[in-house]
């Protein structure tokens, strides 16, 4: 089913004041659905789309049975468990060229891989088990049955299911819907994402003469990230801390997008007006997430649709994307919920960590231990671009040494 969100589905439980990760994205999982439509495209178009219902293949593959080396097809039950020497008739099989007629029993025909099986052969010998004397191939013993032969139908049969509901398409499955027939397939529409910056001190421009211009790094990230996610995305630019000017944006991305992302403003200072305007549509959840990097998470509607409200700060945004957003949009869009798998690896760094949040390290897996970045402080942005993962560590305090195991989710694993 498609459509709207509830609008309280982003409250959480009354008293709830630091959230644990896994609480928030468990309220997340139950509250959110599908609210994308669907639509039929062309195969040739589909990849990275999400398919809206069970796709059958449309014809079997191998479509017929088919020799799977070069060599000889014959009738295994003409062969001694001793020295065999069989008549070539006259002729071959090829790809895309048939044997004309029947094969003799207890005569052989030349083929190649990918040929059509002829009448008369269940059985291919490989071309480098025998000798080939004039018109006579020689080899010993009987091999197997049914050797080197391809069945019809031995992949796929036509009628049988390929991808369900909610799958996405790859690369590699681009070779199967085209084996098997599969022309058009019904999918959600994408995901549309407007993406809005705030803050007087931001600037796309890094020669802006202003002295105290800091220039926009959280959209050209957000805007990549999301488009990786499989989402179209509206750009909203960056609002001034402006009330009305916030607002105007917030209405722009209101009539084209299925769901809004900002970052910053979203606290409760002077010039926090995306919490501020949240508040009065009455929806305004601020979720405080037991989550280092990260801050409260925003999380309203605006004229129906479901306002992300990220921190500011790009390292926070990035990590916070990582964790909530990408398996929101998921959900949002037709794919389903689906934690990033990660994996238990050694530590090659030391750190003792304090009780009470979920941190998520930048890291880098080196051969078969993991470095995390020299500095956490989440204004080193280019910690982002040295590590290939995160490093998880749940709420309890620990003490990490050298050689102790730990969870890498490398950013593969989020569709990075």
């Amino acid at each position: 089913m498609t459509g709207k969100l509830k609008n309280d589905c982003f409250a959480l439980p009354v008293g709830t004041y630091w959230t644990p990760v896994s609480d928030a994205l468990a309220h997340l999982q139950s509250s959110l659905s599908v609210v994308v439509g669907r639509e039929t495209i062309e195969t040739a178009h589909a990849r990275g789309r999400v398919i809206a219902d069970d796709v059958l293949a449309q014809r079997s593959h191998p479509p017929r049975a088919n020799s799977a080396v070069d060599g000889y097809g014959l009738a295994w039950d003409c062969l001694s468990e001793t020295e065999n020497r069989i008549p070539i008739v006259g002729g071959r099989a090829a790809a895309g060229a048939d044997f004309d007629g029947s094969v003799p029993f207890g005569s052989a025909c030349r083929i190649l891989t990918g040929a059509a099986i002829p009448n008369g052969v269940d059985t291919v010998i490989l071309q480098e088990d025998v000798d080939v004397e004039e018109d006579t191939i020689v080899f010993n013993g009987r091999g197997k049955k049914y050797a080197n032969k391809r069945n019809a139908g031995e992949d796929v049969n036509a009628g049988d299911p390929i991808f369900a509901q909610g799958h996405k398409i790859t690369p590699a499955d681009m070779a199967l819907l085209a084996a098997t027939g599969v022309s058009t397939l019904p999918v959600f529409k994408r995901l549309t994402v407007a993406i809005l910056s705030t803050g007087d001190e931001l600037v796309d421009d890094a020669n802006d003469p202003r002295e105290n211009a800091i220039v926009d790094a959280n959209r050209p990230m957000l805007k990549s990230m999301f488009e990786q996610f499989g989402c179209a995305v509206v750009d909203l630019g960056i609002s001034a801390d402006n009330r009305e000017a916030v607002r105007s944006c917030l209405d722009k991305g209101a009539k084209q997008a299925d769901l809004i992302v900002t970052t910053g403003g979203a606290s409760a200072g002077d010039e926090d007006h995306i919490s501020a305007l949240l508040n009065d549509t009455g929806s305004m959840a601020l979720w405080r997430i037991a989550i280092k990097p990260g801050r409260p998470l925003a999380l309203a509607f605006w004229d129906g649709v479901p306002v992300f409200g990220l921190p500011g700060n790009p390292v926070a945004a990035f990590v916070c994307s990582l964790v909530f957003a990408r398996p929101t949009v998921m959900q949002m869009s037709g794919q389903g919920w689906n934690a990033p798998r990660g994996f238990m690896v050694a530590a090659g760094f030391e750190k003792s960590k304090k009780e009470g949040r979920s941190e998520y390290l930048r890291a880098r897996l080196d051969g078969d231990q993991v470095e995390v970045f020299a500095s956490e402080g989440s204004g080193r942005i280019s910690g982002l671009s040295w590590a290939n993962g995160l490093v998880e560590l749940d709420a309890p305090a620990r003490d990490i040494e050298k050689g102790d195991l730990v969870r890498f989710i490398p950013f593969t694993a989020f569709g990075l």
